[in-house]
């Protein structure tokens, strides 16, 4: 079985311009110094290592707080946790495919 949680990381962590001691599921992207380009190429990577297709529009505007997710076609990825559902739902999906 894969574990997605430390290869999401490791993607995540690969990404950081600064040291940082451990990347933890609860930091969010943004504190991280995750920028929208680093973003974009994270959704990459991580689509190319899990050979999946995450719902992503960078164009689209972020869901509020709050708000209902119909019309809002942006995943909310905030944090790596948010990173690590989401694959493996994509997964899960997947094996049922299979």
């Amino acid at each position: 079985m894969v574990d997605v949680a430390k290869d999401v990381i490791a993607l995540v962590t690969a990404k950081l311009r600064a040291d940082r001691p451990a990347v933890q599921l609860t930091d969010n992207l943004e504190d991280l110094g995750i920028t929208s380009i680093d973003a974009v190429e994270l959704i990459f990577d991580l689509e190319e290592k899990f050979n999946v297709e995450l719902p992503y529009n960078a164009n689209a505007p972020a869901r509020p707080a709050g708000a209902p997710r119909h019309g809002y076609p942006r995943t909310d990825l905030r944090t790596v946790g948010d990173l690590v559902k989401t694959v493996e739902e994509l997964l899960r999906g997947k094996a049922r495919m299979a």
